[in-house]
C-alpha cells in the first residue's frame, strides 16, 4: 500500500501569506489575527504593491495568498491582485470567508485569481455558526456557488478541533456537492484568540484533537476527498521518533507578513515580536538577534521548538522522560491526489 505524498519543502519556491488587513466582519472562537501583535491599519494599496515587489525577482515561483482578517473587506483589494499577476507571481489566492465584499467577483477574472479559498468549519449549520457566527454556513455555501459560477477555481479550509472533529466526515459529500477544487484541512494552533484562557477553558473544545485522533481519522477523509477528484492536503503533524525533523524556517522560503510591517518565517511566532524581518520604507530588512531565526537553529528530542514553547500539550512523554514521537514542523505537508487515492484502494 502506499503512503500519501509528503510535499517536501521547496528551495525554488516561495509562499507569501499577505495580511492587508486585520479587520474582520467575524469573530471567530478560534481566530488567530491578533491585533496588537499584527496592527490594527488597513494596508493603502500603494504600501501593499510596493511590498510585493520586493519579492519580484523570485516571481515566477512565488505563491502570494492574500488574507485579513477577511481580504475582501479592503476597497483596493482587486488593485492588488492586478498588480500581483502584473509582476508575474506563480499563483495568486485569496482566502475568504465566503462574504466577499465590495462585488470582488465582479473585479477580477478567473486568469487573474488562481483560487478562492474558503473557510468552513462545519458540515453543519449548527456546528460551523457557533465556531464562526450565525449566518457564517449559509453566507459561505453561497459565495462559494456564486464563485464558481462564475469560473473561478474554488479550495475549501477545514481547521479541525475538538468541536468540529465529529463532522469531518461529513464533509466528503459536501465538497463533492460543492464543485470544490482543493481541500486543505488544518490543524488548529494556540495563538490569538485560541490562546487564551477563556477560548481553551476545556467546555470550549477549541482545542487540537489527540494524536490517536489524528492519525487514526485525517488521512483516512483525505483519501475519500482524493477518490472524488479533488487533492486533498494536510499538515503531517506527529513524527515518528526515527523520522528526521526539519523546520521549514530553516530551509524553505515562508513570509508571513502584516500590516504593521512585521515579517514572520514561522506561524508558530505570530503572537509575539520575535519577527526575523521587518518592512521599513518599503525594505525588507532583517530584525536585531535575538528573534525566530535563533530558536529555529534548537535542536529538541521533541521536533518542533516554538510547538514545545507554546503549545507543549501537543507532546507525550515516555517513563524516562524521553518524548513518545515529535511534533513536525506545521508547513510540513501530506498531499493525496486522485491517482495516490485509488493506489490505497
Amino acid at each position: 500500500m502506499t503512503t500519501p505524498k509528503t510535499v517536501a519543502f521547496s528551495k525554488h519556491s516561495t509562499n507569501l501569506f499577505f495580511h492587508i488587513l486585520t479587520q474582520c466582519n467575524l469573530t471567530c472562537r478560534h481566530c488567530y489575527i491578533n491585533p496588537e501583535q499584527h496592527g490594527k491599519q488597513i494596508l493603502p494599496a500603494a504600501t501593499a504593491t510596493a511590498w510585493l515587489s520586493q519579492f519580484a525577482a523570485k516571481s515566477r515561483q512565488t505563491n502570494v495568498i492574500l488574507l485579513g482578517g477577511e481580504p475582501t473587506l479592503h476597497p483596493d483589494l482587486p488593485l492588488i491582485i492586478k498588480h500581483a499577476r502584473d509582476i508575474g507571481f506563480g499563483s495568486i489566492t485569496v482566502d475568504t470567508n465566503g462574504y466577499l465584499f465590495h462585488d470582488v467577483l465582479s473585479k477580477v477574472d478567473p486568469q487573474e485569481v488562481d483560487f478562492f479559498s474558503f473557510s468552513l468549519d462545519g458540515a453543519t449549520r449548527k456546528t460551523n455558526d457557533l465556531i464562526r457566527g450565525e449566518g457564517v454556513f449559509d453566507a459561505c455555501i453561497a459565495g462559494i456557488e456564486r464563485t464558481i459560477s462564475k469560473g473561478f477555481c474554488a479550495s475549501l479550509i477545514y481547521t479541525v478541533s475538538r468541536f468540529n472533529f465529529h463532522e469531518l466526515e461529513n464533509m466528503v459529500p459536501l465538497v463533492k456537492e460543492l464543485g470544490i477544487h482543493r481541500f486543505f484541512i488544518q490543524v488548529i494552533g494556540l495563538r490569538g484568540k485560541a490562546a487564551r484562557t477563556d477560548a481553551c477553558a476545556p467546555d470550549s473544545e477549541i482545542l487540537p484533537v489527540s494524536r490517536a485522533e489524528w492519525l487514526e481519522t485525517i488521512p483516512r477523509v483525505a483519501r475519500e476527498v482524493a477518490r472524488l477528484g479533488i487533492t486533498a492536503t494536510y499538515p503531517k503533524v506527529f513524527l515518528d521518533l526515527a523520522e528526521p525533523f526539519e523546520c521549514a524556517g530553516l530551509v524553505a522560503e515562508n513570509y508571513f507578513i502584516f500590516p504593521n510591517g512585521r515579517v514572520y518565517r514561522c506561524p508558530l511566532c505570530e503572537d509575539f515580536a520575535v519577527h526575523s524581518l521587518e518592512f521599513r520604507d518599503h525594505q525588507l530588512i532583517q530584525t536585531a538577534r535575538l528573534n525566530e531565526w535563533d530558536l529555529f537553529q534548537l535542536n529538541i528530542a521533541e521536533g518542533c521548538v516554538m510547538n514545545k514553547l507554546i503549545q507543549p500539550q501537543n507532546l507525550r512523554y515516555a517513563d524516562d522522560g524521553m518524548p513518545e514521537y515529535k511534533i513536525g514542523c506545521c508547513l510540513l505537508k501530506e498531499e493525496i491526489s486522485e491517482d495516490a487515492a485509488a493506489e490505497n484502494n
